[in-house]
């Protein structure tokens, strides 16, 4: 099979294409013919050298894939030789094929093309367990989303949205911010041109934010205590601004804060089938309604992975980056 190589850690030019063995799935496994991988900011820190697959992954890039299940291992059920599939995956996703657990497997959503279904697992799996796993979100609560216009952002404006939340969000540009509230934002705050803290202090009338959700960090951790409302949540998932910083955390104290986070691809095979099995329940019929949508910023053919890490790196997208492997 064909699959995107790192030759050595660092910039996007590091990406090549090249023929290894197809792989073969363990007992709990399938195996999948790849139609569309996702690209993800944390595959990029991977090329760079700074995020390494987890014991027994693949090395291959690639965290989310669409599909036709080819092979499946002997304890698989609920899955069969010829369904088309979105899935989560440990590693892999830049290539032909690729090895995925069943569990983090879950249907095409009705109406999608397996381009959209491929930009679905990794941002929904994120957002599920962070916003709500962790944040414990609830109707009529709060949320702000820290890099809104981003693949996370774009979905966890949606699903925000469909689970009842106001829901804010800061952005790079006026164009970012538009195509922010075109998805449901309620707020959506450019801080090139306006402090977020002062906006949402007058937009909540000093009362703050539920829960935040930054993939930022550096200066906004500090900020982050200043926006939230008591009993608030703040839920870190990257640091794009570094997670060193010197701060004040008697807000923490003061208003009951709760500051957590996580990354995704460690956690247990079976935290992730209870994420999937959450999406599948809650989020799949929004999608299949049209409530929710996969938002994407490109497609790339998967020997032009290079341009489409040059793009994520950019930050001038909106939405999610797809890489195209094969026919539909």
């Amino acid at each position: 099979m064909k699959f995107i190589d790192i030759k050595e850690f660092g910039g996007p030019e590091v990406l090549t294409l090249k023929t290894t063995s197809s792989p073969t799935p363990s007992e709990n496994e399938v195996l999948i013919n790849v139609v569309a991988a996702g690209v993800n900011r944390p595959d990029v820190i991977q090329r760079q050298g700074h995020y390494p697959a987890p014991p027994g992954a693949s090395p291959i890039l690639g965290l989310e894939v669409s599909g036709e299940v080819i092979q499946i291992g002997k304890n698989v059920t609920g899955l069969a030789v010829g369904d088309k599939v979105c899935a989560l995956a440990n590693g892999g996703g830049y290539a032909e094929q690729v090895c995925v657990p069943a569990s983090q497997c879950l249907p095409i959503p009705r109406g999608l093309t397996m381009v959209e279904a491929a930009a679905l697992p990794e941002t929904f799996f994120t957002v599920w367990s962070n916003v709500f796993d962790r944040g414990h979100l609830q109707p009529g609560e709060s949320l702000l989303i820290h890099g809104g216009s981003s693949g996370i952002g774009t979905t966890a404006i949606q699903m925000g949205k469909a689970m009842g939340a106001k829901v804010f969000i800061t952005a790079g540009s006026q164009e970012k911010c538009d195509a922010c509230i075109a998805l449901g934002a309620d707020v959506a705050i450019n801080y090139h041109e306006s402090d977020f803290v002062e906006v949402i202090k007058e937009a909540t009338g000093a009362k703050g934010v539920d829960v935040i959700l930054d993939m930022v960090g550096g200066d906004y951790i500090p900020k982050n205590f200043k926006i939230a409302a008591l009993e608030g949540r703040i839920i870190n998932i990257a640091f794009l601004q570094g997670p060193v910083i010197k701060a004040n955390f008697l807000p923490v104290m003061l208003k009951r804060l709760t500051v957590t986070g996580s990354t995704l691809r460690p956690q247990t095979e079976a935290t992730k089938a209870a994420i999937a099995t959450h999406l599948r329940n809650t989020i799949w019929p929004k999608i299949e309604t049209g409530e929710i949508k996969p938002v994407i910023a490109k497609v790339f053919p998967l020997e032009e992975a290079e341009n489409a890490h040059r793009l994520m790196e950019s930050n001038q997208h909106i939405g999610k980056i797809v890489l195209k492997v094969a026919a539909e």
